[in-house]
């Protein structure tokens, strides 16, 4: 790890991390290891702007003033051009609004621990977030703040209107540091690096995107505070409304980017790095974390079904709503509650943290939070059909390859080796494609992913949305039937754990009470399902 990713002015496990800041046992003022290209012999000094990709960069080096003048989002605009160099939550968002920027604020507010009751858990970190947007009067917002109350911790995403990218910033005392902007989430050196192995596309993270949004306080649960918590005087916290509206305002962002994105890449009948592009398709390259809407603690062994959430079954997003195959299954899969109330003791479920020495018996505070495919990720391929860059037949037989394991599907991966990565014509590429994996399929055992791709391809344009929604409803019949058997219900516990291990390996997996811990053991067999809704161990 290096000295950048060890600072103080981070998030406690974030994955905000960038390349030479100072080390977490020195002061911001304390020289920085050697080999950083920070002036002033290696020290952070105020009243400047660092530039520090991670990945690119050695360490943080003072931004020339031609590189400022670069910068064309509101930071750069208010603050950093104008020499001001603000320290706190506080003196940013005021400067905002002494500068008649971006008047529409709204506060929304996070903690993972927010469900526990804080006379349970005295011991432990409440990690409490404020996540603020700053907009012009009826717009998406401009400028995205992540912050504590004290803040201990200061990071900016910023749109700049003229690049149409994101800037990312952090505040590290007394200085501020540029770490990179939206297309350096796509270049190889800092691709996964720094602040990009969470916003790995570029674009603003929202993980737990949809109701009930587990962490958040929303329309679906309120953040509980001591009632001598001091954060009940601060001003943000009266101002704080629900993630509902938050979730609305990063789907537009993450469309924005997208649209950004795919002008630039995709012009003069050409595709940029198609590679770059269709991995969105063919790959998990994030995830977003979806739950049941039932409040863990309210299931009895009597009480009413549990409904699993539908991006555990498939990527229904994609495939239902955005493709619109017509599926004839309305609702997904639910179980008996008495199931999951004894899986709970069955496989040791308990919320720990090791940092604190905390640990309770039971699930997160809405059940089965599992990782799902990430809207940013089906927003580019939306947009791809949309733009009619991608034929809706080939985006659907794509994601129908091992589609009953909707993220980490090594098998649908495995088709990514026939994307070129040099520039291809927009014309003709998808059929390229298509026409490689069906010439290799004719040389493989059936089943392999070429088959499977061979196999949908192969349908009439006429009928192949009925046919493979035929192939989701009959597997979501069966998975019906499964789940209200015992032994069914268990065996998709361990699905979800598996696929909730795999998420923990992320950097996006930023604290330990985000996700439930259990016996089940950690060298386990990684698990997949199968079109018969049966779960069994990957190959």
């Amino acid at each position: 790890m290096s000295v950048w990713e060890r600072t103080p002015e981070r998030r406690r496990a974030t994955a905000w991390a960038a390349a030479g800041i100072p080390d977490g046992n020195v002061g911001a003022d304390e020289a920085l290891t050697a080999g950083t290209s920070a002036d002033d012999g290696g020290r952070l000094r105020e009243g400047r702007l660092y530039r520090g990709v991670s990945g690119v960069d050695q360490g943080p080096r003072p931004m020339s003033t031609e590189e400022l003048a670069g910068l064309n989002d509101p930071m750069a605009v208010v603050f950093f051009r104008q020499a001001r160099w603000p320290m706190t939550l506080e003196d940013l968002l005021d400067g905002l609004t002494q500068a008649n920027v971006l008047l529409a604020q709204a506060v929304y507010m996070i903690g993972e621990a927010g469900q526990i009751p804080p006379d349970e858990a005295c011991e432990l970190s409440r990690d409490i977030r404020f996540a603020i947007t700053r907009a012009s009067s009826g717009k998406d917002p401009d400028l995205l703040v992540s912050s504590d109350p004290t803040s201990a911790f200061l990071q900016v995403a910023a749109w700049d209107s003229t690049a149409q990218v994101f800037n990312y910033y952090m505040r590290i005392s007394p200085a501020w540091v540029w770490t990179g902007n939206s297309w350096s989430a796509l270049e190889p050196g800092s691709r996964g690096k720094g602040c990009f192995d969470s916003h790995a596309n570029g674009s603003v993270v929202m993980k737990e995107l949809k109701q009930p949004w587990n962490n958040w306080q929303s329309m679906s649960a309120t953040i509980q505070l001591a009632p001598d918590d001091p954060l009940r005087g601060n001003p943000l916290y009266r101002q704080v409304i629900g993630a509902e509206r938050l979730e609305l305002a990063v789907r537009g962002l993450i469309a924005r980017w997208t649209t950004a994105r795919l002008a630039a890449v995709a012009c003069d009948g050409m595709v940029e790095h198609p590679d770059h592009v269709l991995r969105q398709l063919f790959t998990s390259t994030t995830v977003n974390l979806a739950s049941s809407s039932t409040q863990s603690a309210t299931v009895t062994h009597d009480g009413r079904d549990l409904v699993l959430p539908m991006g555990f079954w498939l990527n229904s997003d994609a495939l239902i709503n955005d493709l619109g195959l017509p599926v004839s299954v309305e609702t997904a899969p639910s179980a008996p509650a008495s199931f999951y109330a004894d899986s709970l003791a069955t496989f040791g479920f308990r919320l720990e943290e090791r940092t604190s020495g905390f640990s309770r018996q039971g699930d997160t505070f809405f059940a089965f939070v599992v990782p799902e495919a990430a809207y940013e990720d089906n927003e580019v391929v939306r947009q791809l059909v949309e733009k009619s860059l991608v034929p809706a037949k080939f985006a659907a037989c794509v994601l129908m390859v091992d589609f009953t394991n909707p993220v980490f599907s090594p098998v649908r991966a495995r088709l990514m080796k026939y994307v070129p990565m040099a520039s291809a014509s927009t014309a003709t590429w998808c059929a390229e494609i298509a026409t490689s994996i069906v010439a290799a399929a004719s040389t493989l055992p059936a089943g392999s992913p070429e088959s499977q791709f061979a196999e949908n391809w192969s349908l009439a344009e006429a009928e192949w949305r009925a046919v493979l929604a035929r192939r989701i409803d009959d597997y979501l019949e069966k998975a019906t039937a499964r789940i209200r058997t015992a032994s069914g219900f268990d065996d998709f516990t361990r699905l979800a754990e598996s696929r909730r291990r795999e998420f923990k390996a992320m950097r996006l997996n930023e604290f330990e009470l985000t996700l439930p811990m259990t016996d089940i053991a950690a060298d386990a067999p990684r698990l997949r399902m199968n079109e018969d809704a049966t779960v069994t161990a990957v190959n």
